[in-house]
């Protein structure tokens, strides 16, 4: 089906409601860090607990995205990238010490202009204030799990003004778009909400009446959990594995600085394996508590879109803003550019447009959203967007016209917040992925400092190094071939689109010459 619009003025007498009728509402639904191993309809070792019935059933009415992936896998970046069609160095928000005012909030501001009524309730982790929308209740920084607090709109500047709620965030920040939908929505007008969930964020605080869950179930783990195999390089693992210790937040006791098991309340008297198993059924315990009350939540908006009889002309969009690390490789939290860090969950249920039970693999990143969203819309993709639209294959099933054959990524952070992740960039084909290790923060030659934003470790730069991986042969990233000779013109071809892709996305060091250096002095190595 195509979507009619009606652009032209009002005969007299005729209402804004009819005008803006055939325009779709739109349910942007977004938790932080649910990553697609949490999901039973992507399949994963987790798929056979079921963690998801309520955000599996947009896959079953609607489409489920398979390669859909961020380009930097931390909250700020990739929540600017979705809400500017940018890619960060074009947007200014490279780390989590980025801010996004008013004026470039641009997903928003272009669908006012097509008519919505426009609302952010939840997280929103970009500082200033969010202008744009026509009504915002959002959590200040990360926020808290129990009894939040609420920054909105008021007499007063931002971010003065605030309100309080009882109770767990899930069903707080459910409960404030539902009060929206009901109280405050203008319904002479298509609605665009954005609704952000905190969960399954850590420290993984689920709500009481889960406490219960999954307590008696054995946890299915990855078998990398345990071995190493050939991933990483001397980038993640120093020559001689001496950085193992300090690099890459493990579940087992691996790294000394920060695992899992400590905060998991694991005794450190206890040896691993047993260490690193008891930490990774706690992790995910509490971690698949706080999905499960997400998927409860998502279960009410669809509720209420029933009862109110405007499911059928509501667009309904699930995500995540990255993916997380659920014991791959002996990792937490997220950063890395390996699957289950990079990769973003992404279902769309459109009943006017979307075929049920239909699935798309077309690479897509978050720089895509918006576009997608402004021309499902009505409107037309501004051309200071960086991404590009999918709707013809929600509409058609088919890939558009000249759609991008590789993606890319970065990770600016070095060694940030006691986690040990080496600052990098790469590039992702559809079978392919190449990753280049520089090891050194963007700010300073020599080491990371602390700023007034955000505590950072003060650690000296980390060995460069390149790494491959074969996604088709090697799903789970446990072999890099990068220094196989068998690859060296599969290799040679993805630094010359790598080069190409920094070059055209404005994603070159030219403001950072010490980067710049380490970059061409390994290019060839």
């Amino acid at each position: 089906m195509i979507l009619t619009i009606i652009s032209s003025g009002l005969p007299v007498g005729e209402s804004l409601k009819t005008k803006y009728s055939l325009r779709p509402n739109i349910l942007f639904v977004m938790s932080d860090d649910h990553t697609t191993q949490a999901f039973g309809v992507y399949g994963s070792r987790l798929a056979s607990l079921n963690p998801t019935p309520n955000i599996d059933r947009l896959a079953h009415e609607g489409m489920l995205f398979t390669n859909v992936f961020c380009n930097n896998s931390i909250c700020t970046p990739s929540r600017a990238s979705i809400l500017t069609g940018q890619y960060p160095q074009t947007n200014g928000v490279i780390d989590l010490s980025g801010s996004l005012g008013g004026s470039r909030q641009y997903l928003p501001r272009e669908l006012n202009k097509l008519g919505y009524d426009t609302a952010l309730v939840g997280k929103w982790h970009l500082k200033e204030e969010p202008s744009a929308f026509d009504y915002y209740s959002v959590l200040p920084g990360q926020g808290q799990y129990f009894d939040p607090v609420f920054r909105v709109r008021g007499e007063e500047a931002w971010p003065e003004v605030t309100i309080q709620k009882k109770g767990h965030s899930s069903d707080i920040i459910t409960q404030l778009g539902l009060d929206w939908l009901e109280t405050k929505w203008d319904r002479q007008r298509p609605f665009f909400l954005m609704h952000h969930f905190k969960a399954p964020h850590d420290m993984f605080e689920f709500a009481p009446r889960y406490a219960k869950y999954l307590a008696e179930t054995e946890i299915p783990e990855p078998s990398s959990l345990y071995s190493a195999g050939n991933h990483g390089s001397v980038a993640t693992r120093g020559f001689g594995d001496e950085l193992v210790h300090r690099i890459g937040a493990s579940v087992s006791r691996r790294n000394v600085i920060r695992n899992m098991g400590m905060h998991m309340g694991i005794s450190q008297a206890i040896p691993d394996p047993e260490y690193a198993h008891l930490a990774y059924q706690e992790y995910l315990k509490r971690y698949l508590r706080c999905v499960k009350g997400v998927d409860d939540n998502m279960k009410r908006l669809y509720d209420y879109l029933e009862r109110e009889g405007l499911l059928e002309n509501t667009i309904i969009i699930y995500t995540g803003d990255q993916g997380f690390m659920l014991g791959e490789h002996d990792f937490i939290d997220k950063r890395w550019m390996y699957e289950e860090s990079m990769r973003m969950p992404f279902l769309v249920r459109y009943s006017k447009m979307v075929e049920a039970g239909s699935r798309a693999d077309l690479l897509v990143n978050n720089t895509d959203f918006a576009p997608t969203l402004i021309e499902l819309a009505g409107g037309e993709v501004p051309q200071y967007m960086q991404g590009a639209s999918f709707r013809s294959v929600l509409e058609t099933g088919k890939e558009p016209d000249n759609w991008r054959t590789s993606t890319y990524y970065r990770y600016w952070m070095h060694m940030a917040h006691r986690l040990g992740n080496p600052a990098h960039f790469g590039i992702r084909n559809q079978r392919y992925k190449l990753i280049f290790y520089y090891g050194l923060d963007y700010r300073n030659p020599e080491r990371v400092e602390t700023d007034q934003d955000h505590r950072r470790d003060p650690q000296v730069a980390t060995p460069p190094a390149w790494e491959f991986y074969d996604l088709q042969n090697d799903p789970h990233e446990m072999d890099n071939r990068y220094n196989d000779d068998g690859y060296m013109e599969v290799i040679s071809s993805l630094k010359r689109e790598l080069r190409r892709l920094r070059e055209e996305l404005n994603e070159t060091d030219d403001r950072y010459p010490h980067l710049q250096a380490i970059i061409s002095r390994h290019w060839n190595q």
